[in-house]
């Protein structure tokens, strides 16, 4: 196995968190709560996976640069640079959501949650519009 085969991964699990993540939204609405339960700790875990694969990746791939030029190179980093800077910021959020919750403090929960649902909406669909871009359009520069 070539550690390049990650990135594929990566995306996949930024899709599966995705998925978890608008279920869970669903269930919640629906007042489904062992359901919306199951659905955002799976999204924890495939997030955790995730990222233990993206810094197994980089670690041992590096740098990877993207090729395209004109005007899709300026959109390219209009996507990436929120992903990369919000992506650092859902993991606290995304654990101190999860805490409120299973520490059955509801209110606080829901506070949080209003802002840690959508911005880790964002960082899963540009995780893979990024991927997309970068692999699939593109030839990417490896170093």
């Amino acid at each position: 196995m070539s550690y390049t085969s990650l990135a594929p991964l990566n995306a996949f699990l930024n899709a599966t968190s995705f998925v978890l993540l608008v279920a869970g939204y669903i269930f919640i609405k629906r007042k489904q709560v062992a359901a919306h339960r199951a659905c955002m700790i799976s999204a924890l875990i495939v997030s955790a996976i995730f990222l233990t694969s993206y810094l197994i990746y980089h670690y041992h791939v590096g740098e990877v640069r993207f090729s395209g030029t004109g005007w899709v190179r300026p959109l390219y980093f209009l996507i990436l640079i929120p992903h990369v800077t919000l992506a650092g910021l859902i993991v606290p959020l995304a654990l101190a959501t999860a805490y409120f919750a299973l520490k059955s403090r509801f209110p606080t929960h829901k506070k949080i949650a209003r802002w840690t649902w959508p911005l880790w909406i964002y960082v899963s669909v540009t995780g893979v519009i990024i991927y997309i871009m970068l692999y699939q359009l593109y030839t990417p520069i490896m170093p």
